[in-house]
């Protein structure tokens, strides 16, 4: 990581301050890429408090002897969509999430493929678009150069690092993000991070 970080400060000056600022610790390596896929569409359009509340009731649906463990695909096919509801999901979502229990994904080849091949691969299953894809990518399996140009929270964080009047075109998000491969995944963590400092 200071390796990458090097990187990113000898690019971008502004982004620099950034890092300057913020402590962001290394990802915690995750084996449970199906658990990640399931909390991706559970935490669609909620904020992370709501999205944790929700996540943490879902678990609890499958607890066995008062031991709650994140379920199985075949957990999740074997619960009524209706009970899967009373975890405070809603019906879409509920469909989603039996829709990748369903698909039996292998990770093992999802591993060995290109970003983009992933993407394709994953937006196959109604219910993943390319967002869920890309914070898959950097956040399950953890691939350094990805930037996802859609996101809002992203959008934001340029907005206030570089000093914009409003959002930046996708031309401009280009140039700028092109600058900090092959470690755009690193400094999208940072952008995000920079939202939640004041400095």
């Amino acid at each position: 990581m200071k390796h990458q970080i090097r990187h990113l400060k000898r690019r971008d000056r502004k982004l620099a301050k950034v890092i300057e600022k913020i402590n962001l610790e290394p990802l915690m390596k995750t084996n449970n890429h199906f658990r990640h896929l399931v909390e991706s569409i559970i935490s669609q359009q909620l904020s992370v408090k709501a999205a944790d509340t929700i996540t943490t009731r879902f678990i609890k649906l499958f607890a066995k002897k008062k031991i709650a463990k994140f379920p199985t695909p075949k957990d999740i096919l074997k619960t009524r969509k209706n009970v899967l509801r009373s975890a405070g999901i809603s019906g879409q979502k509920a469909s989603y999430i039996r829709n990748i229990a369903r698909a039996k994904i292998d990770f093992k080849k999802i591993k060995q493929m290109g970003d983009e091949e992933v993407i394709v691969e994953l937006t196959k299953i109604k219910g993943i678009g390319r967002w869920t894809a890309e914070m898959f990518l950097m956040f399950s399996l953890q691939r350094d150069d990805v930037f996802s140009c859609g996101d809002l929270g992203l959008l934001n964080g340029m907005k206030k690092v570089y000093g914009l009047r409003k959002h930046p075109s996708r031309r401009q998000v280009e140039k700028i993000t092109a600058k900090w491969k092959p470690y755009r995944t690193l400094a999208a963590r940072y952008l995000w991070a920079s939202l939640d400092n004041n400095g």
